[in-house]
């Protein structure tokens, strides 16, 4: 039998296949919380969530820009038609992605026990510092591979090969839940260890995933070289000094991207806890118990949401990039419209939707709670603004357009830094949940972001935005029409259960049916033929 090999991917078709890998992985990641959840609890989350959201951070500085710089510089070269050159900006972004790697490493074995200091200050209760520290350690190992993961992930985006970096992903993301949760549940219930062995464990998951994923990427390119090898080679006069600056040419702005998103969740790691207790009257532990759902619980919900633009912008860099390079104006102005627009008709009514349903959701992966399901209402929708804030700054980045990057990075950064402690204590004052002052800071902070993105590109690029105004309405429109239809449908079928049978049936009935409005109305108003097109039918007729 013949053997299956690796196939190219259009715009449309590229996002399609990265946007299901990284949703199969998101959805992979949420499944798991229920037993993970049942292992470690509350606590033990708030734990995870410490050492995951440093590793985050060091990742984005380490790698987050690597790969996309990799697609960009391998997606011009190939555009040019330079062998020669491709092959060694792949060769030096393993190189470099390895250093960053190598030192990100090394900073958070050593100053471990600073940040945990930090995080903890001199609150007593809850997890202690010496946890901390441990778990801050071991997943620091990760950063050793991933950085060069990433680049691989990057030269298969830079060919708009789609589908064996968004498998390396759903292979990465199943062994490190093996791992996860075989690892939490034997090493706390079955050898009877401390929490923190358990949480260790947990995260080494990371590792193990990374391992495995890079092993079947270089798989893959060795059984395919003939597929990155072109016929007719030209080569340019370009030295490996000239390709390492345009690495970190590119990467520096598009790791400033992935450090500013992660830096959101980094002021909250060091700053809720401290801001609950001494601004809203918490104990330590119920200020951990909301860390906890804001770093670990909460947010696999968002990465639902999130995923969506992840995709969009995976197959949107060297597509955009390509028509950029060949001043296509036009089609310049479409995917940009296009990409923003796909993005919105997902996310909108997916946020409104898990914001419909949060108690159901929570009581089914968490278990009954107070303060769950009222947390989520709300913090679903920074996965929205984080979506929307990714394409628009990812596209500024495309541009080269370095300054306003920086600008509309730092102004997001900012409003989040001056509001988050300070909206603790004015919600707490007027009698709202003061972890909503949290929330309101993020997404405060990510739309200042956006708008200023948005600004700049109509004004410096003249990119026309009245058909993604339309677009807009109409996905408003349709899912203001499919929250009318689940009101309705919940004065017949209540959605607050304690049953994890009924959460489910309630979950599936109020999104199948809230998925059929919302398409219905798309379809009737033309709204996904104006943002898909052809392509849709594509995939419904393959399917």
């Amino acid at each position: 039998m013949k053997k299956k090999s690796i196939v190219k991917n259009s715009f449309i078709g590229g996002a399609f296949m990265a946007t299901l890998g990284i949703f199969i992985t998101k959805i992979l990641g949420i499944v798991y919380v229920i037993p993970f959840h049942a292992i470690i609890g509350e606590i033990g989350g708030a734990l995870y969530g410490y050492a995951y959201t440093i590793y985050l951070f060091f990742i984005s500085i380490s790698s987050a820009g690597i790969p996309l710089a990799i697609s960009k510089i391998v997606s011009e070269y190939q555009a040019l038609g330079d062998n020669k050159s491709k092959e060694r900006a792949f060769y030096l972004g393993k190189r470099i992605a390895f250093v960053l790697g190598i030192i990100s490493f090394l900073i958070l074995m050593i100053f471990a026990p600073t940040l945990a200091t930090i995080i903890k200050g001199d609150l007593d209760g809850g997890n202690t510092i010496e946890d901390v520290i441990f778990v801050i350690r071991v997943i620091s190992i990760a950063i050793l591979i991933v950085p060069v993961l990433s680049v691989y992930r990057g030269y298969f985006e830079g060919h708009k090969y789609m589908q064996p970096p968004s498998i390396s992903q759903v292979l990465e993301q199943i062994v490190r839940i093996t791992v996860i949760i075989l690892g939490s549940f034997l090493v706390l219930d079955v050898f009877q260890l401390s929490l923190a062995s358990s949480i260790g464990v947990a995260l080494f998951g990371a590792t193990a995933g990374a391992i495995v994923a890079y092993i079947y990427l270089v798989n893959k390119r060795l059984k395919n070289k003939n597929k990155f090898i072109f016929r007719n080679k030209i080569a340019l006069p370009v030295s490996d000094r000239t390709i390492i600056k345009k690495i970190l040419y590119y990467a520096f702005p598009l790791i400033m991207i992935d450090a500013a998103k992660s830096t959101y969740n980094f002021i909250d790691t060091f700053t809720v806890v401290n801001g609950l207790v001494h601004h809203a009257n918490y104990e330590v532990y119920d200020a951990e118990v909301v860390v906890s759902m804001l770093s670990t619980w909460a947010t696999k919900f968002n990465m639902i949401v999130t995923s969506i633009a992840t995709g969009i912008v995976v197959s949107l860099i060297p597509n955009l990039t390509s028509s950029i390079v060949k001043k296509d104006e036009k089609d310049i102005h479409k995917k940009i419209n296009q990409a923003i627009g796909i993005c919105l008709f997902f996310t909108i009514p997916m946020s409104v939707g898990i914001a419909f349903l949060s108690q159901p959701i929570w009581n089914l992966f968490y278990g009954s709670s107070l303060t769950g399901p009222t947390l989520l209402s709300y913090f679903i929708f920074t996965g929205l603004f984080s979506g929307l804030f990714t394409i628009v700054i990812t596209t500024i980045q495309v541009f080269k357009d370095y300054k306003a990057l920086f600008i509309g990075l730092l102004l997001g950064v900012v409003v989040k830094v001056l509001f988050n402690v300070k909206l603790i204590s004015t919600f707490y004052s007027v009698g709202l949940p003061p972890y909503y002052g949290v929330i309101t800071a993020t997404i405060l902070g990510l739309l200042t972001s956006i708008i200023y993105g948005l600004i700049h590109l109509g004004v410096k690029r003249k990119i026309n935005f009245e058909e993604l105004l339309r677009n807009f309405i109409d996905i408003l429109c349709g899912t203001i029409f499919m929250g009318i239809i689940l009101l309705v449908l919940k004065w017949l079928i209540p959605v607050d259960s304690t049953s994890r049978i009924i959460n489910i049936l309630v979950i599936i009935l109020y999104a199948v049916i809230g998925a059929v409005a919302y398409f219905i109305y798309s379809n009737k108003s033309r709204l996904m033929s104006r943002l898909f097109g052809n392509t849709l039918n594509k995939y419904l007729k393959r399917s």
